[in-house]
């Protein structure tokens, strides 16, 4: 579909955690052009926001901020949720009610909200996403590849970086790395995390995944996967230098999700890895 087209049949899309700096990227990628226009802005009860415009900056966008998803999921062709951990089981279920697909790239939310995710993708698709750039998708596929062929004599060190206010650590994306490379291996990430190595007394237990932490700055997103074996050292990058390859990345997606069947996806469904 070309964009700006007034011929061009547009999507409708609510966005909870609208106030957020993700919140806000997506405004702007909208208006960028998209098939997407904005039917709703959620954000918390608590919100000083609430009745003001979605948009903090720049044109307006008609849409006022509030703080009631049913109203909003109301017609919407698909929901994106990049709000709190603690939101995120709420918003499922209300996504569910209201047979609406959604989109999670909220992280750092907890086993029992996991679980009602899981209950809503019988009924709607749901796609976790901890980071919708196209970039880290295949970095995680890269990732999980060469678990497969190296084999668990290589260490591997996961080390992320991102900004001073991100609240969870490690990143979900740098969970969602572990995990692959753990299923690469057959084993769980559980069995094989080290998330704190200062202190250690003791030898690195052989196929272990180690997690590094950096919260500083305005750094946008930065992960690095690293493989030790004898005598060798292979590393994969990904940085992020503007949050806008995040919103553009879950446009693409959101758009892949409309009419898919219930269940459970993620990024490299979206490209076909």
């Amino acid at each position: 579909m070309a964009p700006h087209s007034l011929a061009a049949a547009q999507h409708s899309l609510a966005v909870f955690g609208i106030t957020g700096r993700m919140g806000q990227s997506l405004i702007r990628a909208l208006r960028e052009g998209s098939q997407f226009k904005l039917q709703g802005a959620i954000a918390s009860a608590s919100s000083l926001r609430l009745g003001q415009d979605a948009a903090a900056e720049g044109e307006p966008t008609g849409v006022l901020v509030t703080a009631d998803p049913a109203a909003v999921l109301q017609g919407a062709s698909v929901a994106l949720d990049f709000s709190l951990g603690d939101a995120v089981a709420g918003h499922a279920c209300a996504c569910a009610d209201a047979s609406v697909p959604m989109l999670i790239g909220a992280t750092g939310f907890d086993a029992p909200a996991k679980a009602e995710i899981e209950r809503a993708a019988k009924s709607i698709a749901v796609l976790i996403a901890p980071n919708t750039s196209v970039g880290v998708a295949v970095l995680n596929q890269v990732a999980m590849e060469a678990a497969r062929a190296l084999g668990g004599a290589y260490d591997v060190d996961i080390a992320e970086a991102h900004h001073r206010l991100k609240r969870d650590a490690p990143s979900g994306t740098a969970l969602h790395l572990g995990e692959a490379i753990a299923q690469a291996r057959a084993i769980p990430l559980s069995q094989a995390a080290v998330y704190e190595g200062h202190g250690a007394d003791s030898p690195r237990k052989a196929g272990s995944i180690g997690f590094s932490v950096v919260r500083a700055g305005d750094i946008v997103g930065e992960h690095t996967v690293t493989f030790t074996g004898a005598g060798e050292r292979l590393e994969f990058t990904h940085r992020a230098t503007d949050r806008m390859t995040f919103a553009r990345g879950a446009l693409r997606a959101a758009a892949w999700l409309i009419g898919r069947p219930p269940g459970l996806y993620d990024m490299k469904d979206v490209l076909g890895l």
